[in-house]
């Protein structure tokens, strides 16, 4: 059993044996297309039956452990994950599933736990997370991510909401967990990840140390609860978002080889926090199906400097982050960086500028690939490596899925005509869309209109089946008349020099009702600026670049953009605030 130094704080000194470094992963291209990732692609291309039983531990990674074993995939770890103190973890298949069966047999025998309990982990970028993920997978017990930036009500909303058995988080945030115990009726025990121990809490790490490997993976239904998320509607509270076994262990096959441009020699780095659903996604799912390397960076604050000396450091070959990072790190200016192994580049969460993409590819060379999803659904729409990039649209439908643009009555629109993006699910329903909205009938009822799931957003398909995004259906203005999309304004708006970010709004006006209000973040160059001559300026400048109507006739210059703990702009926030609500 091969572990790296840094482990020695959790796992006992007889299991450690240093595995050399070795920089050229993917020098070995001989590569066996997985019958793996074939089999699961057939499923999602309705070409092969879903599986009564499935379970992402036993027949995916024990199955890629298998390859491994047999000299059969490169020689790629499965895990690597790095910190800003030159720590360093790595994990080959097998031995991410001996310490995740060690993770299992605390769960259920030290915690208790049974299949179909559920359990909270509020944790940072930390390996643990990882084993946590898959220990859960392997006892059939419900896993439920949150952010490292939840407060003590947050917390408790969840604890109580979702009636979780155990909580598992570090010592920055015990405190917060400690002060709401009295009301967590539900809960049977505390984690804490930490290197010292603390009074009421039992130690992860202690744990590891005296805890058998030897577990056997519980057999669950496809359809079987395998994660819970909470997610923000525009009104009340979180919802529970379900998610089966089956919709996100397999789901993810036709974007992980397809969008993500995976293969088992690929290492792929992807910015999300552990909170975010996109971690699922792009940081356990798409590229464990693939057989790929999960590459991780723990990075406490999102730095531009950070990312681009990582993508130097380490052999990456695939990267994905938020806009938002994109629009930061061409303001960095990459173009000093060569980055050897990076070829293949991803986003998703909203929508990008093309002025972004456009910027990316003069610093870097390559191209950023495009997704669309929720933490309802798998992806919805991609660019595919080798599709006709199409800016300002996030590209075409992704199998299972048949998207469509609907009418409020369900009927399918024809190309051009702005309506809500929408996934068909008569006859047939994906498997790789959420189960329910949990304890909450009438918001999963409200999902539906017709024969399709509605996302919440409204877009417009072309002719060749390519979906561009308007905007949330909330965040539409209405304006004499005109509806107005928020992203086509701040795409016109980041042309300019001046800007950084932005982000538009309704505002209300006497006579149009509503008007177009935009929010402005300005390069450091402009800060001085006559802020009057500047506005006007920038209202020129959105009236040339699109339809005249759509120009801020508000601008409001600020130091920063409120946003959600996973860097998309909260717009919600600026609408109530110009509304008095």
């Amino acid at each position: 059993f091969i572990m790296r130094p840094f482990i020695k704080l959790w796992i006992p000194q007889c299991l450690q044996i240093l595995r050399t470094p070795c920089r050229l992963f993917h020098g070995c291209n001989r590569l066996l297309t997985s019958q793996i990732i074939s089999y699961y692609e057939s499923i999602n291309q309705y070409k092969k039956e879903l599986p009564e039983y499935f379970n992402f531990a036993s027949d995916v990674l024990d199955e890629w452990s298998q390859l491994e074993k047999n000299g059969r995939r490169p020689a790629n770890p499965a895990f690597w994950w790095v910190n800003d103190e030159g720590e360093e973890v790595k994990w080959s298949f097998e031995e991410l599933g001996f310490l995740s069966r060690k993770a299992a047999n605390i769960l259920s025998e030290v915690c208790g736990l049974q299949r179909g309990d559920r359990v909270i982990a509020v944790l940072p970028r930390v390996p643990e997370w990882w084993l946590l993920n898959v220990a859960c997978m392997r006892t059939g017990i419900v896993f439920i991510p949150g952010t490292s930036q939840l407060t003590a009500k947050d917390i408790l909303y969840r604890l109580q909401a979702s009636k979780a058995k155990c909580i598992i988080t570090n010592d920055t945030l015990a405190p917060a967990v400690e002060s709401i115990m009295p009301d967590c009726q539900f809960l049977k025990s505390k984690v804490v990840v930490a290197k010292g121990s603390r009074a009421g809490w039992l130690n992860l790490k202690e744990l590891f140390a005296v805890t058998s490997a030897e577990h056997k993976c519980v057999k669950t239904r496809s359809q079987d609860p395998m994660l819970i998320y909470f997610t923000s509607g525009s009104t009340g509270s979180p919802k529970m978002v379900v998610q089966s076994h089956s919709s996100y262990g397999i789901g993810f096959a036709t974007s992980g080889r397809y969008w993500m441009d995976l293969t088992p020699s690929d290492i792929m780095w992807n910015t999300s926090d552990t909170g975010w659903v996109k971690s699922a996604w792009s940081s356990v799912f798409a590229p464990w199906i693939c057989g790929s390397c999960v590459f991780v960076h723990n990075m406490p604050q999102f730095k531009p400097t950070v990312i681009a000396e990582t993508l130097l450091r380490y052999p990456i070959t695939a990267f994905c982050t938020a806009p938002t990072a994109y629009r930061m790190l061409v303001q960095h200016d990459l173009s000093s960086y060569k980055f050897m192994s990076l070829k293949h580049c991803v986003s998703g969460g909203e929508p990008l500028n093309p002025e972004v993409m456009a910027k990316w590819k003069i610093q870097t060379g390559l191209d950023i690939y495009e997704g669309y999803g929720q933490t309802e659904t798998v992806t919805i729409c991609a660019t595919m490596k080798g599709m006709e990039i199409k800016p300002g649209s996030f590209g075409k439908a992704v199998p299972p899925y048949d998207v469509q643009i609907i009418d409020e009555h369900g009927a399918i629109l024809p190309a051009g005509e702005e309506g809500n993006i929408a996934i068909r699910i008569q006859p047939v329903r994906p498997f790789c869309l959420f189960s329910e909205y949990l304890d909450n009938p009438e918001k999963t009822a409200a999902s539906v209109c017709g024969n399709f799931y509605v996302t919440g957003d409204r877009g417009v398909m072309d002719e060749e089946g390519y979906i561009s995004f308007v905007g949330r259906a909330d965040d539409i203005i209405n304006s004499s008349g005109y509806r107005i999309g928020p992203f086509e304004v701040e795409s016109a708006l980041i042309q300019h020099p001046a800007v950084v970010e932005s982000a538009v709004v309704s505002s209300p006006d006497p006579i149009r009702g509503e008007v177009v209000k935009a929010f402005i973040v300005l390069a450091p160059a402009f800060v001085s600026h006559d802020p009057e001559k500047l506005t006007h300026e920038l209202q020129q400048h959105v009236k040339k670049v699109t339809a005249p109507y759509k120009y801020p006739r508000k601008v409001e210059f600020v130091q920063d953009l409120p946003k959600t703990t996973t860097g998309k702009i909260q717009r919600k926030v600026l609408r109530n605030r110009e509304w008095g609500k």
